[in-house]
């Protein structure tokens, strides 16, 4: 997001796709919501998070339905309300999560979803049926929900490792990217959302009161509080993100290049949350996760791509990294890839 707590007009025009009808009704809701409706015609526009929260509610009370008529069956205005109701009175992240899925299994027709636990990874596994898949816009709200109540139920921001899903990729990702992660990929044969299994056994404390606060906020507070911070630190890593790691600048030289002293850098970090070493060692462990998906890179050129010593230095990193170890990451994704590559060649789909 180039933008702090906004929202790119590509999803504005996402959410009005199926649940609103275009022309003078559009312009219409627009307008009570806050948004000029000319700035749909900008591709480069931005709407405040808080706009684009009262166009969901807007939305959801006029068609009775949080989900935006993307599903045959509605998802019925309280439905939120319900999940968090039902997943809170869990002890702990896993029962929560799996009463959720279940409740948002039953409402939805076209995504069932089950939660499964794979030693130190889990991953949440939409099984649909349809051989043609649903628009990038529909699973990332999807993601939206679920990923949301978890941190909410949680305390904290839970990291994703991945995000797999059916579809293309469509032309505009960078929310989507912002908002859960980096590692995003498409055109794979099921969707599902992959992260370390070890946040299942955190407990739920949720008050009546707390739950009063989420609600009453929803859905900006979920949109903006719990996705990788628009920041310097945000910046940081996109500058990372270009270089190879052994280019990967020092503390003093990183501050010499954006213009201020190294202890304004460290405090600056700090009043993010972050230190310029974590983000290096975050931006190590999204390009390991990407690179563990081509299984033509070796675990040693993996390491020696990311400026580790050997490859028993890097699997101790990605163990520390994301409570597994590289090999049974690897596993788990080609796997799942293989397994379901064959299913879908037995059903005539194309991975």
């Amino acid at each position: 997001m180039s933008e702090k707590d906004t929202i790119a007009i590509q999803l504005v025009r996402e959410a009005l796709l199926q649940s609103c009808a275009s022309g003078a009704a559009t312009a219409e809701v627009l307008s009570k919501v806050g948004i000029d409706p000319a700035l749909l015609d900008s591709d480069d526009a931005r709407v405040p998070a808080s706009q684009y929260a009262r166009l969901w509610r807007l939305l959801a009370r006029r068609g009775d339905d949080e989900f935006f008529g993307m599903d045959p069956r509605k998802l019925k205005s309280g439905s939120l309300e319900f999940l968090c109701r039902s997943a809170m009175a869990q002890p702990t992240l896993a029962a929560g999560l799996s009463t959720g899925l279940d409740f948002l299994s039953l409402m939805l027709e076209r995504m069932p979803a089950q939660l499964l636990h794979q030693q130190s990874l889990a991953e949440i596994v939409l099984r649909e049926d349809d051989p043609e898949p649903r628009r990038a816009f529909t699973y990332f709200t999807y993601w939206m929900i679920v990923h949301g109540v978890a941190c909410w139920l949680a305390g904290r921001r839970i990291p994703i490792l991945a995000i797999e899903l059916r579809c293309p990729e469509p032309a505009f990702c960078d929310d989507y990217r912002v908002m859960f992660s980096e590692n995003l990929r498409f055109g794979r044969p099921r969707t599902r959302m992959i992260f370390a299994a070890e946040v299942l056994d955190l407990p739920i404390k949720r008050s009546a009161e707390e739950l009063r606060r989420f609600l009453a906020q929803a859905p900006a507070n979920i949109l903006v509080k719990y996705r990788d911070p628009e920041s310097l630190a945000s910046r940081i890593k996109q500058d990372l993100r270009q270089l190879p790691a052994e280019q990967w600048p020092e503390t003093e030289a990183q501050a010499q290049q954006l213009c201020m002293s190294a202890s304004t850098l460290r405090r600056r970090l700090a009043e993010e949350g972050q230190t310029y070493q974590g983000l290096k060692d975050s931006v190590r462990k999204e390009l390991a996760i990407t690179w563990l998906a081509e299984p033509a890179i070796s675990f040693s050129e993996i390491a020696t791509r990311l400026g580790f010593a050997d490859a028993s230095s890097f699997y101790k990193a990605f163990r520390k990294w994301s409570g597994s170890n590289p090999g049974h990451y690897r596993s788990l994704i080609l796997s799942h890839y293989a397994n379901d590559t064959a299913a879908g060649r037995a059903r005539g789909i194309r991975p």
